[in-house]
């Protein structure tokens, strides 16, 4: 199923002579209830249900992070609840970030009490973009969005895995059916599982890259596990892998950067420059 995204009035980040380069980012930003220590779980449990007046100080600062990236995916981020001010954090932080467009996947409505959600955030407009549920346990789902054209496509999935690794197991094949045909895919988000667990899952079919190493995001306070993920297919050279030093949440961004084939950068810019001319 397809949905229209939601886009900003600003110039766009692609130009004729854009470098054919991606900077990525996932962030699961635990609604930004600011989760730094362990004791926290218990003593700021209440940020969870109600609002706290520092949420928009450290949605700022989350939002300081991402202007220096160009496709970000997020976790847990509140659609505009209660415990958010009533702020859609995903558009909020779209706009903090001078992202042309954005697009808010609502997996669990609580109604006033909780709009848990996926977000993804971009320098450039999608031209089609896929909402999809997990199967499993309700609340679990994916954001597909393509970029380029039908011919060049860069597929972005954005995701939030289940914590059962049954469940994950499924989640994953159904994954790896939906990105199998393309050439050119980014799959990001927090996977719940480590990278040696990733390799035992139908995403092994698919081919897609990790990097070796310790890229710990959970807990952000001590990092000892990698559950959050960047896996890019053959075709994008890796340039660099990064988990930032933050603890605006229980977990730590993890970044990205990816140089592009030139067919595939070039039909990025063309249909950046394409979605300009057609404002004027």
């Amino acid at each position: 199923m397809s949905f229209d995204i939601n886009t900003h009035d600003q110039s766009s980040f692609y130009s004729a002579d854009q470098p054919s380069v991606l900077r990525l980012l996932s962030y699961n930003i635990q609604a930004a209830i600011g989760t730094s220590a362990p004791h926290h779980y218990l003593t700021r449990s209440w940020r969870h249900v109600l609002p706290d007046w520092r949420g928009l100080q450290r949605l700022d600062r989350i939002g300081h992070v991402l202007t220096h990236y160009d496709l970000v995916c997020l976790q847990e981020v509140d659609g505009g609840s209660l415990r958010s001010g009533f702020v859609n954090q995903v558009a909020y932080l779209a706009d903090l970030g001078r992202f042309d467009y954005w697009y808010q996947q609502l997996n669990r409505n609580f109604g006033r009490l909780g709009q848990f959600s996926n977000g993804v955030l971009s320098r450039f407009v999608p031209y089609e973009i896929e909402d999809h549920k997990l199967p499993g346990l309700k609340g679990r789902g994916a954001i597909v969005a393509k970029y380029g054209n039908e011919k060049d496509t860069l597929v972005l999935v954005g995701l939030h895995l289940a914590l059962s690794e049954r469940a994950r197991f499924r989640q994953l094949d159904y994954v790896r059916d939906l990105i199998q045909h393309y050439e050119h895919v980014v799959v990001m988000g927090d996977m719940n599982c480590r990278s040696d667990q990733i390799i035992d899952t139908p995403l092994r079919d698919t081919h897609l890259k990790q990097v070796s190493g310790d890229h710990h995001t959970y807990p952000s306070w001590n990092p000892t596990r990698n559950i959050d993920h960047i896996l890019v297919s053959p075709s994008l050279k890796i340039n660099h892998v990064k988990v930032l030093d933050y603890d605006y949440s229980d977990h730590r961004p993890i970044a990205m950067e990816v140089s592009l084939p030139e067919p595939l950068a070039e039909a990025l810019a063309q249909q950046s420059i394409l979605r300009a001319t057609s404002r004027h």
